[in-house]
Order: structure tokens, then sequence, then C-alpha cells
């Protein structure tokens, strides 16, 4: 079974995120990291609440477990700098940041490390494991393309939470699951969240 890592930080549009750890989790083991300010905007845009009093990372992964009735889910708080996920030694098949907001994409296009989305994301970089982020800005500055540009150079793929129209969306879930399902085509991961063109 494969093993990803997910990030999920406080950009608007966790709901791409958290639609696509329901879709990692159905074929592989997945290691998450939420950015800490991120839980209020994933309630408030999914209705989703996986707060704790403590917000401790074991009674969060259990809180989550229980919502995806999986054991293949491990949960790290982004402080946690101690976790496997930021050891080059923890073998992964790559890593996700879905949605991956602006002040993430400057820490990791410019070896920062601030947090363990960043060490991860650097771990992943310097290993030569696939990463892929979804930078959830709009209009990008230059500063901002700049740093995709400079990590696309490096071989991570860049992928904006754009939609398209050809399969006729009829609401909202369907442009969801388009998105989440070309970043899983990112990955080769097989999927039938939408109709493909010419299909």
């Amino acid at each position: 079974m494969k093993r990803f890592i997910l990030a999920i930080t406080g950009a608007s549009g966790s709901i791409f995120g958290v639609r696509l750890l329901e879709e990692l989790l159905k074929v592989s083991e997945v290691h998450l990291v939420i950015s800490s300010n991120t839980f209020s905007i994933i309630k408030d845009e999914t209705g989703i609440d996986w707060t704790t009093e403590s917000q401790q990372s074991k009674k969060t992964e259990n809180i989550m477990s229980k919502h995806f009735q999986t054991k293949r889910l491990f949960f790290y708080e982004d402080k946690y700098m101690e976790s496997p996920i930021a050891s080059g030694s923890f073998k992964t098949d790559g890593m996700l940041v879905v949605p991956c907001s602006m002040k993430t994409l400057s820490g990791i296009a410019n070896g920062y490390a601030n947090n363990l989305i960043e060490r991860a994301a650097d771990v992943v970089i310097k290993e030569g494991r696939p990463l892929l982020l979804s930078p959830r800005e709009m209009p990008f500055s230059a500063i901002h393309l700049e740093n995709m540009l400079k990590l696309a150079r490096l071989g991570v793929k860049i992928a904006p939470p754009v939609p398209a129209f050809y399969h006729q969306p009829k609401n909202l879930d369907d442009i969801v699951n388009f998105i989440v399902g070309k970043i899983l085509d990112s990955f080769g991961i097989e999927h039938g969240l939408f109709k493909r063109w010419g299909s």
C-alpha cells in the first residue's frame, strides 16, 4: 500500500483538501498535517469540526479516524517537528499540499522549514520524491509566481484549483471532484470522480 503525506493549510479551499483526504484513504496510508489556524476554516467552509479542547495530536487523530472509519490515517500538529515525516529516512510516495497558502508556498520555495509542513516538503524535495502544491490565491503577485516557478524548476507540480466545464458540472460537488480528480491524476491514482473528455 502506498503512503502519502497530505497537508492542509490556512488558505480558503479546505474542501479540496478534505475531499482529497477521503480519496487517498481509499487506496493508501495518509500522514496528515493541518496548519494550526486551519481548523476553524475547515469548520466554516465545510461544517466539519475536528477541533478538540486540548488540540492534542492523538485526540484529533482519533476524531478523524472515527470520521473516516479507518486506521490508515495518522495526524500530526504542524509544530511537531519530531514526527516521522520530518525525516528523509521515513519513506513515502510523495506529498500534497492542498490548498497551499502563499505563506507556506514561500516557506517551501525558500527552504525555511519553520513548521512540520514546510519541513516535510523540504524532505520530499531533497529526497527527490513527488511534491504537489495547490496554491489558492487570486490574483497571483510576481512574488507568488516567482516562488512557483522556482519550485516548478525543481520538479514540484503546481496545481491551482482551477475548474473546467467540459464535463458539465451540475453542482459544487462536481467542481470539487474535478479538481481533486486532476490532482489524483498528477500522482497516477485511479479514480472515477469526473467524466473525462472524449469518454
